[in-house]
This record gives C-alpha cells, structure tokens and sequence, in this order.
C-alpha cells in the first residue's frame, strides 16, 4: 500500500513522532495507519525502558486541592532537564497524577516502599482469613499471594488503574509519557492531606455540660 506526505503528517499528529520514524513506520506497515501507529508506540515503549535508568533530578513539585478545599496533595514528578519540565505534556502529566492522588488515596508510591511488617501483617491477616474460609493449606498460600498482590495495586500509586481511564495504570502513564517526551520520568514522593484525618472529634466540654442539664 503506497502513502503520502499527507499520511506521515497525520501518523505525525496522533503519535508525535518524528518525520522521519513515522515514514519508517508506514515504510514497515505497508502504509497501514494503526499497525504503523502500534510500531511508533511499540519502538517508543522499548527506547522509555532504556531511558529508565538515567538520572532525573528536574522537574516539578504540584499541589492539588479538591473537594472543595478539604482534600489536597503535594507532589514531586522528576525528568531529565528543566526544558521538559517546562513541557506541557509533562505538567498535565503531574497535573494527572495528582489529582489521581486526591481520588484515589495511595499509600506509597511503590511496592519496594512499604515497610516490610507492613507487609507481614498484611499476610497474617490473609492467612487468618484464608483458615477461617475452611479452605485446605495448599490453597491458603496461593489466597494470600493473591490478596496480597491485590493490596499492592490498591495501596501502591504506580500499580493502580488510573482514575480517569482505568484501563492505564499510573506507571503505564508515566511509561508513555517518557516514550512520547523522550526523557526518564520518576514520581518521587507525595502527601495527601484530608481535612480533620487522624483528629479525634469530640463534643466540646460546654456542649456536654448542656446535654446533661437537658436530662
């Protein structure tokens, strides 16, 4: 299938990538938009993977406030240079990932962060529950791995499914985003903060005083 200078601008516009690739693209596809579109992503995922281990000391540092001023994150997103973390792709980015922080409510960033008796505990419960079931001891261990690796995507930022398209996750996001940007990205660290979290509410003194007057 033969294609154009039309072709590889538009295979430019959805992808990003340059004129160059795209013609390659088309080149290997036969002019086939979406296969040469799956090639740019395919080769753009293996060069993100490469770029993973070079050092990412720049970048930005966002807040996000939600719900009305009762819920509000701050976060750290790094990349390679301060140009990108100038880019608006990168700002919509930690934007992204920050509002998915208020939603959402990870714990940690990573699983390699949690603390290892937090992880034990997690199992002892598991295991308990798994007992309780009935079920024989060569299926409570595979249940506890499971519900264990449950608990990572739920508590672990980079594995949950992205708030606002579930079928990503937050480490898939930040993969294409290195792909599309061509620099390492990494979530370095964040905190949530929810209005009244950890305070006990108590009535006042005066208000107890009159509620025992009352009876």
């Amino acid at each position: 299938m033969e294609f154009s200078a039309e072709n590889i601008k538009e295979l430019r516009e959805r992808t990003a990538a340059g004129f160059l690739d795209c013609k390659k693209a088309l080149t290997e596809s036969k002019g086939d938009m979406e296969k040469a579109a799956v090639y740019l992503r395919e080769k753009g995922l293996a060069a993100a993977a490469k770029k993973a281990g070079r050092a990412a000391s720049e970048g930005l540092v966002t807040s996000y406030i939600h719900s009305g001023g009762k819920v509000g994150v701050l976060l750290e997103v790094n990349c390679e240079t301060d140009f990108v973390a100038r880019n608006e792709d990168f700002i919509e980015l930690v934007k992204d990932i920050a509002m998915h922080i208020a939603a959402m409510s990870p714990q940690y960033v990573r699983r390699s962060e949690v603390p290892a008796e937090a992880v034990e505990a997690e199992k002892q419960i598991y295991a308990a529950q798994a007992k309780e079931s009935g079920k024989p001891a060569g299926v409570i261990g595979k249940m506890v791995e499971g519900k264990l690796e449950k608990f990572f995507k739920e508590s672990c930022l980079l594995e949950q499914a992205f708030v606002k398209n579930p079928d990503v996750t937050i480490e898939k996001l930040v993969t294409n985003a290195i792909a599309k940007i061509g620099e390492n990205i990494s979530v370095r660290r964040f905190a949530r903060y929810k209005l009244g979290e950890g305070i006990e509410k108590k009535t006042s003194d005066f208000a107890a005083e009159v509620a025992a007057m009352q009876k």
